[in-house]
């Protein structure tokens, strides 16, 4: 498999997990599969065989002691550049699987945050926290009724 291929299959397998968080966050079988780690395993194992094949001696020895100019040689290179890409896809996936699960955890809509952290990771961060600040600010509620929601959403989608 040749780079560009590894970086267009890498592209499209985060794409279901994505589309399960954001358009069907309550089904039974979207919980299933965000429970498992194999997703981020099948990803590391691919930024981990990428990663291995960029580092050079040079590379090494520039990335031991960054400075912004060797980072910006280092992502020149085709394959660090998708290595580069396969981290921001596990990265952005992992920060989106706890969005999702604070979200079915505590009742918070999280439908917004997801899509910006699919696009940009910190901003889907940011905005989950701001949601949540304003949530809890504005909005409050007990944690009974909190589990009582996740709960009732739980059994509908059993049904």
């Amino acid at each position: 498999m040749t780079i560009t291929q590894l970086f267009n299959v890498a592209n499209l397998f985060v794409l279901p997990f994505w589309t399960l968080m954001i358009l069907l966050p309550n089904w039974q079988v979207t919980r299933r599969i965000m429970e498992s780690y194999l997703p981020f395993v099948v990803l590391a194992g691919a930024y981990l065989y990428l990663f291995v094949s960029s580092i050079t001696p040079e590379n090494a020895q520039a990335l031991s002691n960054p400075q912004l100019a060797d980072i910006a040689r280092f992502f020149t290179d085709e394959t660090a550049a998708a290595t580069g890409w396969i981290h921001f896809l596990v990265m952005d996936l992992f920060v989106g699987r706890w969005i999702y699960w604070e979200g079915q955890k505590t009742g918070i809509w999280t439908f917004h945050s997801l899509g910006m952290c699919l696009f940009a990771g910190p901003l889907g961060l940011l905005s989950h926290i701001v949601t949540y600040w304003i949530t809890k600010r504005f909005f409050p509620r007990s944690e009974a009724e909190a589990t009582l929601i996740v709960e009732k959403a739980a059994s509908s989608t059993r049904t």
